[in-house]
């Protein structure tokens, strides 16, 4: 006996499988992990809320902090959930000049401040002028910098109106070259006893001196705790990692809800710019 024609022949589809979940959310997890691990042993993302190392970083400028500079600490997890410890893994002490972020002490929070002074330097301003070791740091006054006024930048200098209506900050630039021949900009607004006469102290081992580009705008190594400061010389192992450069810059005035102002609200010409100090030649 043959077949019909009509036989209807097996069939060499697959059954359709569901959905595995468990997959799915073990490939979630191995993800989020590998990000966090990159963000704390790595780089991270860094956003400047404040104007405190002006001029070089605004208010609003996004920029890459990189973990591995100096080693790696108990600050080095992204959302510092390890317990204190002192130490370092791998470590290495900052040099003067590098733009690093600091968690101060009893908060979980980072501050973005500069390093002026290793252990067993000797620091004191007197008037403005910051001394190193007894020895006078060199300061050049530059021309005013002007910066385009936006809802980021709250001027600490003075506000110059242009005739088409827009406004610039115009601050005041002094170069400062620090004893290893590193230089970078400074604010200057003036003399301001509560910031500008400190000391003498000397930093203690295995702590760093911080202090703000913008001298009389930020609560740094001069200030107290109370005040929002770091209180003196911070332990080395409360460094989370190194500024190395801006990835972009927004002026304030775009909304989440407005997919188009997060593009208008681009500052340009900051993308790229590095946050080294310069080297002497």
């Amino acid at each position: 006996m043959s077949l019909s024609d009509t036989t209807p022949l097996p069939s060499l589809a697959k059954p359709k499988k569901g959905t595995d979940w468990w997959a799915e959310l073990r490939a979630i997890f191995w993800l989020i992990l590998a990000v966090l691990a990159f963000h704390s042993l790595v780089a991270k993302p860094f956003y400047i809320p404040s104007e405190s190392m002006m001029p070089g970083l605004l208010k609003g400028d996004r920029l890459v902090v990189s973990k591995y500079p100096y080693g790696w600490s108990w600050v080095s997890p992204s959302f510092h959930i390890m317990p204190r410890m002192s130490g370092r893994l791998f470590g290495a002490m900052p040099e003067r000049g590098d733009v690093v972020i600091v968690t101060p002490r009893g908060a979980r929070t980072d501050y973005i401040k500069r390093v002026i002074g290793l252990p067993g330097d000797g620091i004191q301003l007197i008037r403005g002028q910051l001394f190193i070791n007894g020895q006078e740091v060199r300061q050049e006054r530059r021309p005013d910098m002007m910066i385009p006024m936006d809802a980021n930048i709250q001027c600490s200098g003075v506000v110059i109106t242009r005739a088409d209506g827009s406004a610039l900050c115009s601050l005041p630039i002094v170069r400062e070259t620090l004893p290893n021949g590193r230089s970078y900009d400074t604010v200057d607004l003036g003399y301001y006893p509560q910031s500008d006469d400190f000391g003498p102290v000397v930093v203690p081992e295995g702590h760093v001196f911080l202090m703000g580009d913008n001298r009389d705008e930020s609560a740094d190594s001069r200030a107290s705790i109370e005040n929002l400061g770091l209180g003196g010389a911070v332990p080395w192992e409360n460094i989370g990692g190194r500024a190395e450069f801006i990835t972009f810059s927004l002026d304030g005035s775009s909304d989440w809800w407005n997919p188009i102002s997060w593009f208008t609200a681009l500052r340009g010409g900051r993308a790229g710019t590095s946050l080294h100090p310069d080297e002497a030649q």
